[in-house]
Parts: structure tokens; sequence; C-alpha cells
């Protein structure tokens, strides 16, 4: 049996020590220890890799996060200007009773502008933070679904803001059979009150993600935002990217993080609006 070769693999060890001498038991007692630990323990952290991998992919799991999702837009306005948006996304789930999660996520968007049309010149400063709490079963079957508000504060400065306080109800669906995860996100605000006559909001907002897990860590991914700006006339409503990239949990040091690197093309979108979209994402993991 398997303890048995333990024991005798550990009994020739002692007995070589004892003899101070290497003997050729000695190294065949290494060879089976590498055989019979070594790629056990590769196994053990290749699962927790993964593990962790989709547990970082689900938007509603009991894992604390911190993602800074850097989205570079190409093209903006008649001046062909770059947008750089950083999203500082961090989540924070809680228990509710032995029964509910209720998982916190703030977006805080740190935004450049360049000139996008002659005379308006560039800015750069802090976006409209938004906060979405989903209320989450802590026992979920196949599906995992959370439910909650969503409220968009006016906290952008310049031209970096809607001036407007918005609110409306955001869900979130998802699987994860075997090395898949895909679910749906969808929310949609409106406006509640405002500052300086400032323009309706009417604000819809869905993402499906879809991601194949793979070892080491690594997986594929596909992520889009498709908006839709209901107060715009019907030109100028979607916003339609489609794209996908690669991604990988990893360790630096002690600490679990998850880096991602994706392309977006938006085949329909608002007049002067970005064409391309490039995303890098460093999501530091804090699994409990």
């Amino acid at each position: 049996s398997k303890i048995g070769i333990q024991k005798n693999m550990f009994e020739i060890i002692a007995t070589s020590i004892k003899q101070i001498r290497i003997s050729k038991h000695f190294f065949a007692a290494l060879v089976v220890l590498g055989i019979l630990v070594i790629p056990g323990t590769a196994r053990a952290e290749d699962k927790a890799t993964q593990d962790l991998a989709k547990a970082s992919q689900n938007p509603i799991s009991t894992l604390i996060s911190v993602p800074f999702e850097n989205n570079t837009t190409f093209n903006n306005g008649t001046e062909d200007a770059i947008v750089n948006i950083l999203n500082i996304k961090p989540v924070v789930p809680l228990s509710i009773g032995e029964n509910w999660n209720l998982i916190n996520r703030l977006i805080v968007p740190v935004i450049y502008q360049d000139e996008r049309f002659p005379g308006e010149g560039d800015v750069f400063g802090l976006g409209d933070i938004t906060y979405q709490g989903f209320l989450s079963p802590a026992k979920s079957g196949k599906l995992i679904w959370g439910i909650g508000p969503q409220l968009q504060m006016p906290t952008g400065m310049d031209r970096l803001t809607s001036d407007q306080w918005s609110l409306g109800p955001a869900a979130v669906g998802l699987m994860m059979p075997g090395n898949w995860v895909f679910g749906l996100l969808v929310s949609n605000v409106w406006d509640i009150g405002g500052y300086n006559n400032a323009p309706d909001v009417n604000f819809f907002s869905t993402q499906y993600f879809i991601n194949y897990n793979m070892k080491g860590g690594w997986y594929l991914t596909t992520a889009p935002i498709i908006t839709a700006n209901w107060e715009a006339d019907s030109d100028n409503t979607w916003t339609v990217p489609f794209g996908g990239g690669v991604g990988r949990v990893f360790k630096i040091g002690k600490q679990p993080v998850n880096l991602k690197v994706a392309g977006y093309y938006s085949v329909e979108r608002p007049d002067n609006a970005s064409d391309w979209n490039l995303q890098a994402q460093l999501t530091f993991l804090f699994p409990k």
C-alpha cells in the first residue's frame, strides 16, 4: 500500500543517516519521495489556483478583492483623442445571518481626457462614483445570483460628471460548470436629483462574461460592457463592443493577484465615440 511504501521509505532514510553514509537505498528513497509527494503538492496547488481564479471571476463571491482596471479608448471626438479611465473597484462582502450575503462594490473612476473637440482642452480628475449592493444567498445551487441597488453619485470634476444623483436596480446571475464561468450583469439607473439643470439620466448597462480556466491559473476571457443611453436619439443610443483577452491568477510574493489584458472593438457606437478599448486589470485577492 501507499502507506507501507512511505513507511519503508522513511526507514531507509533513517538507516542511511544513522550509518552516516549515502547508499543506493537513500537515493531510491529520494526518488520515491519525489514521485509521491511533489506531483501531489503541485496538483493541489494548481487546483487551489484554479478555484481562486474562478472565485475572482464571480462578481458576487465572498472573496475580498481590489481590482485596478485601466481602460484606454482611442479615436474619441473629432480630434481622435485618447481617453484613459482607471477604475478602482473594491469588493467587500458581508454576511447577513446564516442565509444571505451582501456584496458591496464601488467603482471609482480616475479619468484623463485629451481634447476631443477643438477648443475643449484636456481634463484630468475624478469621475462619478458608483455603488452596487448585491443581496445573494449564502448557499447557492448551480445558479448563483444577486440583486440590489445601484447608486451613481455626482462626484466628478468639470466635464467628468453627469451632475446627477442616479439610482436603479442591478442584478447578476452566473454558473460555473467545470472549467467555465459564464454569467450576466444588468443594471439601469434614472436621475433622482441633480445640479445646474443637468440633463436627465436614463442609462442601461449589461455585461456578459465568459471565462475558460486552464492549468497554472491561466484563463481566456470575454466581458464586454454593452450600454444604452435612452435619452439619446435612436442613432446614438447603443454602444456594443466585442472582443476578449487572457489572464492569469498567480502570486507576487505571498500576495495572490489576478492579471488580465483584453481588447474590444465597438461595432455599434454613438457619433464621435471611441471605437477601440484596450483594457488591463490587476486585482489584489484576499481569500479567507
